[in-house]
């Protein structure tokens, strides 16, 4: 009897090609899902995904789901696959969900973090998870531009001009912005100059093509200066991509919650 398992896959999002599966054949997330599971099942399995993150994005907790006829508990899937998969990519959890549950059409809402390592020199053992900027940012500006965002609003000028999609009204519910000392002991006097990690935190219940990164982008314009806070309503405003800074580099990316809201149906991966 056929059945749909829900996964919740980690990644190290180095080195591949985004997530979803290419007719190119370079590495992707999905593409090494889908080859392992049709490795397991013995018959071709495609799974559906929720989240298409960039080439290079990591995630703590994306999810897809695929249908099958095997035998295979629902809740085994995970140890069955890990085995099969790169070091890099761990299926954290699998579930059977109802046959007609769709990961993109559902209500969700997911929290990305966006990690910048700043520090007078780079360190090589965060340079796969974080971006790395020497320029001192002034972590309450980036703040008071990020309540600007909170809400439904049209981000046409945080969207790549590459988007498909539809309709570039979203509604985000939260933007933070944490400051992480990365010394174990310093004065009061020297914590302005040690190293620190920054991290921008967005939740939003559906984001369009590269628009975290294009908003970290603009955060950190705004955290050296290059623009001010009160900026942020008239880049809004403006519908036009030129308007926002630029596209943070994937490193960066990490998708680290996501929430299934649906009536009967709550779930949270993290």
């Amino acid at each position: 009897m056929k059945k749909r398992i829900l996964l919740s896959v980690a990644y190290d999002g180095t080195g591949y090609a985004g997530y979803q599966a290419q007719k190119s054949g370079v590495p992707t997330i999905e593409g090494e899902l889908n080859r392992a599971l049709t490795e397991l099942t013995g018959v071709p399995v495609e799974v559906i995904g929720a989240s298409r993150t960039d080439a290079g994005v990591h995630a703590c907790c994306n999810l897809a789901v695929f249908d099958t006829e095997s035998r295979i508990p629902p809740d085994k899937f995970s140890y069955a696959l890990n085995v099969r998969l790169p070091d890099r990519i761990c299926v954290r959890t699998s579930l059977e969900v109802p046959a007609d549950f769709h990961p993109r059409h559902c209500s969700t809402v997911k929290t990305y973090e966006y990690r910048i390592f700043n520090a007078p020199m780079p360190d090589p053992m965060r340079r796969l998870y974080t971006y790395y900027s020497r320029y001192r940012f002034d972590v309450e500006a980036m703040r008071e531009a990020g309540r600007y965002l909170v809400g439904e609003h049209d981000f046409k000028s945080f969207c790549s001009m590459y988007t498909s999609a539809k309709t570039t009204v979203r509604e985000i519910l939260n933007v933070e912005v944490e400051e992480i000392p990365c010394g174990t002991r310093a004065s009061l006097s020297q914590v302005c100059r040690m190293p620190r990690e920054i991290v921008i935190r967005v939740s939003g219940r559906g984001f369009l093509y590269n628009m975290v990164r294009i908003i970290a982008g603009t955060l950190m314009e705004i955290g050296r200066g290059a623009k001010a806070p009160e900026e942020m309503p008239s880049i809004l405003d403006a519908l036009d991509r030129r308007a926002a800074g630029p596209t943070a580099p994937a490193c960066g990316l990490t998708l680290v919650r996501y929430e299934i809201a649906e009536p009967g149906m709550e779930m949270v991966f993290e």
